[in-house]
């Protein structure tokens, strides 16, 4: 009766553990507030400006109607002819020449769907506008004109490329002409040597600047293993630890330490603002309100005698987090430019892992076969440490009518039992944890795969059969079927209706190892362990297709093994046989 209330406590758990996931989700891993406004809204963009926003794992505005007033917003602010425009390598878009701002850059190689009529990404977008992004340099004087962001600028070219800089020039009026002289290299880095020249008869003091504004609104969700939001390199070390509810509360944060880099991250996309090498300028991030946060970076002030020319070059980073090319830009001396990426503690291992995938890509032009590939290639070199502890296993089976013989004895003196059972594996040269550590060993390798999958951009986008994004949930799934009957499933369902072929196929091969594996458990603990596999295959149903094709093939990788290992070991074949037998009597015994 104990063991059958025992089951069904355990029934009842998973049944939570299904309904409840999301709600935990947002409990423990809450998303950033809504500031507050204390006008009532009454138009439409107002009333999607007011409501809690939806974030997804990559990012971008998920409520229609900002969409629409994005796009119309958008159709606006760019048809304006005060503008400079960007036709970089990799970039494309367009420098406002009211502000002197970058607040028009879309991606080339990196559209925002899948389908042909799919636009590039937009990074910056507009003051004002739903997406807002943008970049600004300037200023900061007293008793001095200093553009503004209605300054009117001029401009030298109406293109910037990577072969031909633009500059603006504004002249105060006053004795000083303030200069931008934008360029761009062959990916996402532009540069912005803004200059003052002193025409007058006294020496000023400036402090030049620079700034990111964003809205969270488009923000990817901030999850555990990989950070959304403020962040930058400030001394020796990335810090991950400001995010967008911190800067609602605080309203400003200065980290401590020389500023390397510093801007917002998502999950893919990074803006950053990096300084020029021999200056150490003051960071700050600040809360605007209405989700809107901004990152300057403040210059010491100096002195510009008369007649002179003072020049401060800093740089614009506004693009896809690639490995490849934020290593290179390490590499030139921005100091930890590619922990723009969470690599976490197993970054050694994870990078080479990273750049085993690509090249199998390269060499297969698949990336889930090549997923396929990796996966078989990581389990292969993990056979070995697995095989040990198989063998660990199979020895430790071979002495359990001895173990049970001394525990039947000692049973009334369990610290003789202990030590005859220590004298025990000694005599059989057994160690009782050997079985234990090469799993443990496999667990780190499996974690690091784990991360690659889902920080990689290289996955974004990418075909395998019916799966059009492997970094997206597989669209063979019930609500997919039901959406295009017009029925919406509600967040709180979509654990169950969000399974798909994959998510199948990942509890079926997971059960089979389960039973695979020799047992020595009682009846209620077996069932928990039969019911285990369909529980996690509704929890890892939504997630990226690329993980669940790495899962099922992991998991037939280890049917695969099992099965041979225990052709290797029949002591243990034997020994879960025998279990089988004994419970099978227990069972007729207690009918």
């Amino acid at each position: 009766m104990e063991n059958q209330r025992n089951l069904i406590l355990a029934i009842a758990l998973s049944f939570l553990l299904l309904i409840g996931w999301d709600y935990a989700m947002n409990y423990f891993y809450p998303q950033p507030e809504q500031a507050l406004v204390e006008d009532k809204a009454d138009t439409p963009s107002e009333q999607a400006a007011t409501a809690k926003t939806q974030h997804t794992r990559t990012g971008g505005l998920v409520d229609p109607t900002l969409q629409a007033l994005e796009k119309a917003d958008l159709k606006t602010a760019l048809s304006s002819p005060d503008r400079v425009k960007i036709d970089g390598p990799r970039v494309a878009g367009s420098i406002n020449l009211k502000g002197g701002v970058v607040d028009d850059v879309v991606l080339k190689d990196h559209m925002e769907g899948t389908g042909k009529d799919s636009e590039p990404v937009r990074i910056f977008s507009p003051n004002g506008t739903p997406a807002q992004q943008f970049a600004q340099f300037g200023w900061v004087g007293s008793n001095l004109k200093v553009p503004g962001p209605q300054t009117v600028w001029s401009a030298d070219s109406e293109v910037l490329t990577k072969e031909a800089p633009v500059t603006l020039t504004w002249d105060n009026g006053e004795g000083l002409t303030y200069a931008i002289r934008y360029s761009i290299d062959d990916n996402y880095m532009l540069t912005a040597a803004q200059s003052v020249s002193n025409g007058g008869t006294n020496p000023v003091v400036v402090q030049p600047f620079g700034l990111v504004n964003r809205t969270s609104k488009t923000a990817s969700q901030d999850i555990w293993i990989a950070h959304s939001g403020p962040m930058g390199v400030f001394g020796d070390t990335a810090d991950y630890d400001i995010d967008y509810s911190t800067l609602d509360e605080d309203k400003k944060v200065t980290p401590e330490g020389r500023t390397r880099w510093a801007g917002f991250t998502d999950i893919y996309w990074l803006s950053a603002l990096v300084p020029q090498d021999d200056l150490a300028p003051e960071t700050t991030f600040r809360a605007m309100g209405n989700e809107t946060y901004r990152a300057d970076m403040i210059y010491e002030p100096v002195t510009v005698p008369a007649g002179k020319k003072l020049t401060t070059t800093s740089r614009l980073y506004a693009g896809a987090k690639e490995s490849v090319v934020l290593d290179q830009y390490q590499n030139a001396g921005i100091e930890k430019f590619g922990f723009a990426i969470e690599w976490g503690w197993f970054r050694w291992f994870e990078k080479p892992m990273l750049w085993l995938l690509r090249t199998l890509f390269e060499a297969v032009g698949n990336f889930g076969i090549a997923i396929i590939l990796l996966t078989v290639i990581v389990r292969g070199l993990m056979f070995p440490i697995a095989q040990k502890g198989f063998a660990s296993m199979a020895s430790m089976k071979a002495i359990q009518p001895k173990m049970k013989a001394i525990q039947e004895k000692y049973k009334d003196d369990k610290q003789k039992q202990q030590m005859e059972i220590m004298e025990l594996y000694k005599r059989e040269k057994v160690n009782p944890v050997a079985g234990c550590l090469p799993m443990l060993l496999q667990i780190p390798v499996f974690f690091a795969l784990y991360k690659v999958l889902v920080l990689g951009i290289e996955m974004r986008h990418q075909k395998f059969l019916w799966i059009s994004d492997l970094s997206a949930p597989d669209p063979a799934n019930l609500a997919a079927l039901l959406s295009m009957g017009g029925i919406t499933v509600p967040s709180w369902l979509m654990m169950i209706f969000g399974l798909g072929v994959l998510g199948v196929l990942l509890g079926v091969t997971m059960w089979l190892t389960f039973k695979l594996n020799p047992s020595a458990m009682d009846p209620v603990q077996q069932q928990i362990f039969n019911i285990m596999p369909w529980v996690l295959m509704f929890v890892m149903a939504p997630f990226a297709a690329g993980l669940l094709l790495y899962w099922v093939t992991s998991n037939i990788l280890t049917l695969a093994q099992q099965k041979y290992l225990y052709s290797k070991h029949p002591q243990l074949k034997a020994a879960a046989e025998e279990e089988k037998a004994a419970k099978a009597r227990e069972a007729a015994k207690a009918g």
